[in-house]
């Protein structure tokens, strides 16, 4: 048996996992920020006699190297060899995985990519992340940031012929997906398209309704992100994109954007590529407890 964790930087959730997989969830607490006293003893409540292991899906990269973390919302993580610390603090083996990659193993292993060799998993949300799973492993790579799709500077300036500014990340880059194609990106770019203040719900809600502004921002906004999307996929050959985050429960637009991406990549198909997320509740869960079943001595 695990305990099995998904942490973010408002609430922890947890859940005790019999077999790879399969998880029951045990309830949730409010995630100590600055105190990682605090943080062990919240997890310690939730770890039940008998378990043999932990594992965990947290928004933070974790370098397979050193085991070091890079979490920015929670403070008393950040720089900690945290997988070594709560074994300490726990008595327990520790598995730490990032958010989006726990995703895209759940998604591999039960969700949309089932039965595929490759799958690249992308949450489109309050940010742009990812993860890449291959023959049913999660790839990390240098520092932990495989997957990492939505940073660097490669966001267009001039979509579809508009200027449009390439706004400045927080990663300290400038012209990052992160800072676009985001949830609040693209209420960013409907600001700057249409000088109209909208939430990206009421963009995709107007476009589906016929309005013409939104419809720009949304043309602008799939222009943007397809072109980088179809690159990693030629890179990493991936055959299918699982998609999680706020944006994915627009359908019409993931499907337009799996249209603009399959119409720009090598291996041209006509079945979808870019789809929804099967597993729409639980998925930092229940790929923590796929990856931990394989990585923990359970």
């Amino acid at each position: 048996m695990l305990a099995v964790f998904d942490i973010g930087g408002t609430r922890i959730r947890a859940a005790v996992s019999d077999s790879a997989g399969m998880v029951a969830g045990l309830g949730e607490a409010a995630t100590p920020l600055h105190d990682f006293a605090a943080f062990t003893a919240t997890l310690a409540r939730f770890v039940p006699q008998g378990a043999r292991g932990v594992a965990i899906s947290i928004a933070g990269c974790v370098d397979p190297d050193t085991g070091h973390i890079r979490i920015a919302n929670i403070p008393c993580l950040d720089g900690r060899s945290l997988a070594a610390d709560l074994s300490v603090g726990l008595g327990l083996p520790v598995w730490i995985g990032n958010d989006a990659d726990c995703f895209a193993l759940a998604e591999a292993g039960s969700g949309a990519g089932q039965g595929h060799r490759n799958v690249f998993g992308i949450i489109l949300g309050t940010g742009v992340g990812g993860g890449l799973v291959i023959d049913g492993r999660i790839v990390t790579g240098a520092g932990g940031f495989a997957g990492e799709w939505g940073h660097g500077p490669v966001a267009d300036s001039r979509p579809l012929g508009r200027d449009v500014p390439r706004f400045r990340c927080g990663c300290g880059l400038v012209g990052c997906l992160d800072a676009v194609g985001s949830a609040r990106g693209m209420e960013k770019l409907h600001l700057h398209l249409s000088g109209q203040q909208a939430s990206s719900i009421a963009i995709v809600a107007a476009w589906q309704d016929g309005d013409s502004k939104a419809a720009e921002t949304v043309a602008v906004w799939t222009e943007i992100m397809a072109g980088p999307l179809a690159m990693v996929l030629n890179v990493v050959g991936a055959s299918i994109v699982p998609v999680g985050g706020g944006l994915s429960n627009a359908q019409p637009l993931i499907a337009g954007l799996d249209a603009a991406v399959r119409a720009r990549v090598l291996r041209r198909c006509t079945d979808p590529v870019v789809v929804p997320a099967r597993h729409r509740i639980e998925p930092g869960l229940i790929g923590a407890s796929l990856a931990g079943w394989g990585a923990l001595p359970c």
